[in-house]
C-alpha cells in the first residue's frame, strides 16, 4: 500500500444527512484516516488513509454505529502451501491488500475465506498479491477449473509420495554405513553419492521454498530445514574434496551426509501423513455434490426434453421417476408419490407429495413419479445451501490453533540468529581456531536444532491415538478434535439413528378378545406386502419369522395419505390411521382404545385393522431407543457434560425419548439450519460443544460444532465431515473417547516436550557456552545422535498409548 491511499465505501441504511453526519463524524475518530467524506446521493464515503489498517477498522466503526459497508464473501483455494507458516505469509499478503476486510487462510483445506469491498479490490488484484509471495490463488468457479484443481492435488500427492520413498529408501544405508562403516574405502564419496540425490532432487523444494521466504525477508519451517540440511551438505562436500584443511589443524574432517538425508526424508513422511489427512476434506463436499443428478427431465409442451442440469431453470416444469433424486427445488404440479427427505429432516419415514407439496434437491423419490415446477436453481436450493454452509464451517479457522505451529513462528529465527551468533563470537573470541570452531558450531547448532523430533511429535501420537481408537470402535480424523475433545462440557445428540435405531419397527400387536389372529395375521401380513406406505415394511419385517402365509386378496386399493381397502373371503376389511377408522364409522373396544391412547402418550404411531364394523387390531410402530443410548448418557452426564437433545419429529415425540433417556434439554421440528444455529449459540455462550450425529441433516452442524462425531452406519457424508467417527452406533463409545482425547493430547504435549528438550540443553551447548567454564564443545556428530534420539523418544513415547486403557 502507498502511504496514502483514498477508496471508496458503498454504504447501506445512511438515508439521511444526519445519518451521513453521524458516519462522517465516526471516521473522524478512526485512527489512520487522514481525510474523509460522506457522499449521501451516491450512497458512499470516500476516505484517504495512511495506515493499512484503517480501512478494515474504518469499516468496522461504520457498522459499529448500526448502519453497513457492502463487502462480498468469498472462499478461493490456495496452492502451493507446504506448512502453516506458508498459510500465515499468504493470509498476511491479503489482509494487507486495500479493501480486504478479513482474510483467514486454512492449511487443513487449503483455502481462503476472504471479505472483501469490490468496488476498491477484485480477486485478480488478491490472486496477482498470493503469487509475488509464491503460491497461487484459485479464482475460476467453472466446473473445468475445479477438476484442473483436483488433478493438480493428486498429482502433488502422487509427487510427494514417490519422493518419501526414495529419500527413505537412500536414506537407510546411509544410516547403515554412518554407524558401521566409516573404514571403508571411499566411504564419503558413496555417501556424498546417495545423499546427493536426496539433498538436490527429493528435497529441492524444501530450498526453493525458503529461497522465496528469504525474499520477502520471513523464514519458516523450510527455512530451518533447507539451511541445516543444505550446510551440513555442503560442509561434508568441501571435508570431502578438502580433508587436509582439518588435518592441517589437527583435526578430523567428519561428514554429515546421513543427517542431511535422513532430515529430509523425516520431514517428507510428516507431510505426507498430513496431505492424506487433508485430502480428505474434501470428500465430504463432493458426496453432497453427487446427490445432485447431472441431468433431468424437463416437460415442454406435452414431450421430455433431457438436459444438463445447468441448463434448469426457474419456472421450468420437470418430470422426476420413481427412484430418481430430485434435482431442484420446486412445488408438486401434478401426480403423487411418497418422497426420503431423510438428509434433510433425519426422519426415516417417507413423505407423500400431492399437489401444492415442498420438495427439495438431494431427496429421493420412491415408487410413484410426479412433475413439479422449479422454484429454486443453482446455488439456491436447500441443497446448495447445505454444501455452502459445510464448506465455509471446513474452511474456517480451528479456535484452538496448533501449538507446534505457534512455536516454530518464534523458532526458526531464534535457532538461525544464535547460530550466526555462535559462529560470530568464535570467529572474534576464538583465537587461532576461531573460524575453525565457528563454522563446527555453526552446523552443530542447525543440526541440532533440525526439526525432526518436532515433525513427528503430533503425528505418531495421532497415529497411535487413531490406532487405540480404531480398537475400541472410534475413528478419529485429526489433531483439532483431539485438543478440544477434553474440554467439551456440551453434547449435541441428534435423535434418530444417534439415541434410536433409525428405523420404524413394530412395537407390539394388540388383537381384539375373539379376533381369529392367526389368520388376519396373514391377512396383515399379505396387505402391508402390497403396500407401498413407508411403514408397511415395519410390519413386514415383524411378520418375517413368524408363522404366517400369502393370502389371495380378491380387492386392494390404497386410499393416499388416509389408508387401503381390501375384500378377502367375501369380506371387506380396512388398514389404516384412526382417523381413517372414523370416517369409515368403525366401532373400536374399549380395551383397544385405553391400549392405543398409552401408545399415543408414549409417541409411537398406531395404526388400525377392522373389518367393517370392528377394530380388530392395533399395532404400534416406532423408533426403538438403542439399548445402551441411556446409560451412555447418564454416564456422560456423571463426568459433568451437558446433553442435548435436537430432532425434527414432532414435540410429543422428542419429549417421551427425553424423558425416557433423562435428557433435560431438548428441541423439536429443527431444520439442518436450526441444529448449526443452536450450536453457534451454545459456543458464543462460552461452551465447547461436541456434536453427534448420522445423517446428511447433521452435516452442517457437525461442521460447525467444537468437536463432531458422526454414527457409524449412517450417512457417508455426516462421516466425512466429522472429525470423529463410532463405528458400532453405540452412545457408549463416546465416554471412551473423551478419555482417548486426554490421553492422547497429553502424548502430544510430552512429544513436544522432548521435542524441545534436547534443543533448549543442546543448542546453548552446541554454540559453546561450556567452553569457556569446561572446555566442553560439542561434537557435530554427538550433535546429530541427540537430534536422532529426540526422534525416538518422541516415537517411544507414542507407542506408549497403545498399552493405555481407556
Amino acid at each position: 500500500m502507498n502511504s496514502t491511499t483514498s477508496v471508496e465505501l458503498p454504504l447501506s441504511g445512511v438515508e439521511s444527512e444526519h445519518c451521513a453526519l453521524i458516519v462522517d463524524k465516526g471516521l473522524a475518530k478512526v485512527p489512520g484516516v487522514t481525510a474523509h467524506r460522506v457522499e449521501l446521493n451516491n450512497h458512499k464515503a470516500v476516505i484517504t488513509a495512511s495506515d493499512p489498517e484503517a480501512i478494515p477498522q474504518a469499516i468496522s466503526a461504520i457498522r459499529n454505529l448500526g448502519y453497513n459497508v457492502e463487502t462480498v464473501k468469498g472462499s478461493f483455494p490456495v496452492t502451493g502451501l507446504s506448512c502453516a507458516s506458508c498459510a500465515a505469509s499468504a493470509e498476511s499478503i491479503i489482509k494487507a491488500q486495500p479493501g480486504v476486510v478479513n482474510a483467514g487462510v486454512n492449511f487443513a483445506t487449503s483455502s481462503v475465506q476472504v471479505e472483501y469491498v469490490l468496488t476498491i479490490i477484485a480477486p485478480e488484484q488478491m490472486k496477482a498479491s498470493v503469487q509475488s509471495v509464491g503460491y497461487d490463488l484459485i479464482i475460476e468457479d467453472t466446473k473445468e477449473a475445479k477438476e484442473a484443481l483436483e488433478d493438480l492435488r493428486l498429482a502433488k500427492l502422487r509427487s510427494l509420495k514417490q519422493r518419501t520413498f526414495w529419500s527413505v529408501g537412500l536414506s537407510i544405508p546411509l544410516v547403515i554405513i554412518g554407524m558401521f562403516f566409516m573404514d571403508m574405502p571411499y566411504v564419503n564419496y558413496i555417501m556424498w553419492a546417495l545423499a546427493t540425490p536426496v539433498i538436490v532432487v527429493f528435497g529441492r523444494q524444501f530450498y526453493i521454498n525458503a529461497w522465496k521466504q528469504a525474499r520477502h525477508r520471513s523464514a519458516n519451517m523450510d527455512t530451518l530445514v533447507a539451511l541445516s540440511t543444505g550446510i551440513a551438505y555442503i560442509f561434508s562436500v568441501c571435508n570431502t574434496l578438502y580433508p587436509e584443511f582439518w588435518h592441517s589443524r589437527g583435526l578430523h574432517p567428519h561428514v554429515y551426509f546421513e543427517a542431511a538425508a535422513v532430515v529430509i526424508a523425516f520431514i517428507l513422511l510428516g507431510r505426507l501423513l498430513e496431505e492424506r489427512a487433508k485430502a480428505s476434506t474434501s470428500s465430504a463436499i463432493k458426496k453432497l455434490m453427487g446427490l445432485q443428478p447431472k441431468t433431468v427431465a424437463i416437460v415442454h409442451d406435452g414431450h421430455l426434453m433431457e438436459v444438463p442440469i445447468e441448463r434448469v431453470r426457474v419456472g421450468n416444469l420437470l418430470l422426476v421417476k420413481p427412484g430418481e433424486k430430485i434435482p431442484v427445488d420446486g412445488t408438486v404440479e401434478n401426480g403423487e408419490s411418497y418422497v426420503d427427505e431423510s438428509m434433510i429432516s433425519g426422519e426415516p419415514i417417507p413423505v407423500l407429495k400431492q399437489k401444492g407439496a415442498k420438495v427439495f434437491a438431494g431427496t429421493i423419490n420412491q415408487k410413484g413419479s410426479f412433475q413439479f415446477r422449479a422454484e429454486k436453481v443453482g446455488g439456491e436450493t436447500l441443497l446448495a445451501h447445505i454444501i455452502k454452509m459445510v464448506q465455509e464451517a471446513q474452511g474456517s479457522k480451528a479456535p484452538v490453533q496448533k501449538l507446534v505451529d505457534k512455536i516454530a513462528g518464534i523458532f526458526v529465527p531464534i535457532v538461525i540468529g544464535i547460530a550466526l551468533l555462535s559462529f560470530i563470537s568464535w570467529v572474534v573470541l576464538g583465537g587461532a581456531n576461531g573460524l575453525t570452531q565457528g563454522l563446527l558450531a555453526l552446523v552443530t547448532v542447525l543440526v541440532i536444532a533440525c526439526p525432526c523430533a518436532l515433525g513427528l511429535a503430533t503425528p505418531t501420537a495421532i497415529m497411535m491415538g487413531v490406532g487405540k481408537g480404531a480398537e475400541h470402535g472410534i475413528l478419529i480424523k485429526d489433531a483439532e478434535s483431539l485438543e478440544l475433545a477434553h474440554k467439551i462440557d456440551t453434547l449435541i445428540l441428534d435423535k434418530t439413528g444417534t439415541i434410536t435405531n433409525g428405523k420404524p419397527e413394530v412395537v407390539d400387536i394388540i388383537w381384539k378378545d375373539g379376533a381369529g389372529v392367526e389368520e388376519l395375521s396373514s391377512l396383515l401380513f399379505t396387505i402391508e406386502r402390497q403396500s407401498e406406505h413407508p411403514l408397511a415394511g415395519a410390519v413386514v419385517n415383524y411378520f418375517k419369522n413368524k408363522k404366517v402365509q400369502q393370502l389371495s386378496l380378491d380387492h386392494f386399493e390404497s386410499i393416499t395419505g388416509k389408508g387401503i381397502e381390501v375384500m378377502y373371503d367375501g369380506n371387506t376389511y380396512f388398514l389404516g390411521s384412526p382417523r381413517f377408522l372414523q370416517l369409515q364409522h368403525i366401532k373400536i373396544d374399549s380395551m383397544l382404545a385405553k391400549k392405543a391412547n398409552h401408545w399415543l402418550s408414549e409417541a409411537y404411531t398406531v395404526i388400525w385393522l377392522s373389518d367393517r364394523e370392528n377394530a380388530l387390531a392395533a399395532i404400534a410402530i416406532a423408533d426403538q431407543i438403542k439399548e445402551t443410548s441411556a446409560d451412555a448418557i447418564h454416564q456422560l452426564q456423571k463426568m459433568g457434560v451437558e446433553v442435548h437433545m435436537l430432532t425434527g419429529d414432532n414435540g410429543q415425540t422428542a419429549k417421551a425419548i427425553a424423558q425416557k433417556t433423562g435428557i433435560q434439554h431438548y428441541k423439536a421440528e429443527v431444520l439442518p439450519q436450526d441444529k448449526a444455529d443452536y450450536v453457534k449459540a451454545l459456543q458464543a455462550s462460552g461452551r465447547k460443544v461436541a456434536m453427534v450425529g448420522d445423517g446428511i441433516n447433521d452435516s452442517q452442524a457437525l461442521a460447525q460444532a467444537d468437536v463432531s462425531i458422526a454414527m457409524g452406519r449412517g450417512s457417508d457424508i455426516a462421516m466425512d465431515v466429522a472429525k470423529m467417527t463410532l463405528m458400532t452406533s453405540d452412545l457408549a463409545r463416546i465416554p471412551q473417547a473423551i478419555i482417548l482425547s486426554r490421553q492422547t493430547v497429553r502424548t502430544i504435549r510430552q512429544n513436544l516436550f522432548w521435542a524441545f528438550i534436547y534443543n533448549l540443553i543442546g543448542i546453548p551447548v552446541a554454540a559453546g557456552l561450556l567452553y569457556p567454564f569446561t572446555g566442553f564443545l560439542l561434537n557435530p556428530m554427538i550433535a546429530g545422535a541427540a537430534m536422532a534420539l529426540s526422534s525416538v523418544s518422541v516415537v517411544t513415547n507414542s507407542l506408549r498409548l497403545k498399552w493405555a486403557r481407556l
